[in-house]
């Protein structure tokens, strides 16, 4: 499988699209420019009747049954979280359709009514319209999934998928945010539960508002769930969260730590870092932002500012987690600065829990790890740490 990913990914860049990716098992992901949506159609079939010509894998002639789904939208009127979601949606009735869809996103409403999404969310929230994806991290040096990440996402009754950038901030204005971080935790609670009688035993992170952290309602409501349950949980929040508030925030992060919640630091760099802060958070993880990482082997001052922050993050006895790794060059980079885990579109895009558990099941079947294995196949002297 993963020759034959290779060998097409080749034939895609050969095409022009130099940014195309693998996105997981048996998946590429490419972009591209276009004039007009009839330009963006050719491309697509192009695309996919090239990645159907045949092909020699280990010395035998193949032909692969190939599906291409493709999202289109004008330049910057959709976020790329709904346009990569989107695109899945578009593979999928692919593989069903004949191979080939084309999604036109600028037909759909340019921007969503607040007032309206503020009136539907508590009802949402009750009927089931929100749904949870997970990605996973891999722990670098172990070579096994060490824990994951919950990304809740809204199916709209009426307007369909609902990106997080467009119904959060709403979440947050109309009082609800609280309530909506409330049914993720219940639900990762029973999702990990399933997750653990398959056999993993993986810590399920969350994404915390900073309106949470001086929440005490909140705060008790998260420690009585705890209390009832063994479940493994951690806590991503932003360090501009902790500015807001910060002796609430910090007293707060000490107590959701007491409680077993382990406290990863989300997004580092991206905004205002404040060493005066961070030195003081109950944290064990801290999360490198993806605008370094996507960069990081096309950058040369981004390299310097990932291996200084995994050094200030090991010296202050953290590990660390880099975001948005989706190519082997940027792993092995990242892999000889020494940080401990990686996530991103190479391990796999989110994905609902069905696919997740699966996911499981044939990584442990050595699917991603053989991949890698000219990475990982070094001695211990190898892994370097401050």
């Amino acid at each position: 499988m993963n020759e034959l990913l290779q060998l097409l990914l080749e034939r895609i860049v050969g095409l022009g699209y130099v940014d195309a990716a693998s996105a997981g098992r048996g998946t590429i992901a490419f972009s591209f420019a276009a004039a007009a949506l009839a330009d963006v159609a050719v491309s697509a079939a192009t695309v996919l009747r090239v990645c159907r010509g045949s092909l020699a894998v280990d010395e035998r002639a193949c032909r692969p049954c190939i599906a291409v789904g493709v999202a289109a939208t004008p330049h910057g009127e959709v976020e790329e979280v709904r346009l990569i979601e989107e695109a899945e949606s578009a593979l999928d009735e692919a593989r069903s359709a004949g191979g080939l869809a084309v999604r036109d996103l600028s037909l759909d409403a340019p921007a969503f009514d607040r007032l309206a999404l503020m009136q539907d969310l508590p009802t949402a929230i009750a009927n089931g319209e929100m749904f949870l994806q997970y990605q996973p991290k891999v722990h670098v040096r172990r070579q096994e999934i060490g824990s994951c990440e919950a990304l809740v996402r809204w199916n709209h009754s009426i307007r369909g998928l609902i990106g997080p950038g467009d119904f959060i901030t709403v979440a947050e204005d109309c009082g609800q945010i609280a309530a909506l971080t409330l049914w993720t935790l219940d639900r990762v609670i029973e999702d990990q539960a399933l997750v653990h009688g398959d056999g993993h035993d993986l810590r399920f992170f969350i994404n915390i508002s900073g309106q949470l952290l001086s929440d005490d309602a909140f705060v008790a409501a998260v420690c009585e769930r705890m209390d009832l349950c063994d479940a493994r949980i951690g806590f991503e929040i932003t360090e501009t969260a902790v500015i807001e508030d910060p002796l609430s925030a910090i007293a707060n992060l000490n107590t959701f730590a007491a409680a077993g919640i382990d406290i990863a630091i989300d997004d580092y760099g991206a905004g205002l870092s404040s060493l005066a802060y961070l030195k003081q958070l109950p944290a064990k993880e801290l999360k490198i932002d993806k605008l370094f990482i996507l960069n990081l082997t096309s950058s040369n001052r981004d390299p310097l500012i990932v291996r200084s922050t995994i050094d200030l993050a090991h010296a202050l006895d953290m590990e660390v987690t880099a975001e948005g790794v989706e190519s082997p060059a940027a792993l092995a980079l990242l892999s000889v600065m020494g940080c401990d885990m990686v996530q991103g579109y190479l391990i796999s895009r989110p994905v609902s829990l069905d696919l997740f558990r699966q996911f499981l099941r044939d990584y442990s079947a050595d699917s991603w790890r053989e991949s890698c294995r000219g990475t990982f196949a070094q001695p211990a002297s190898f892994w370097k740490r401050a």
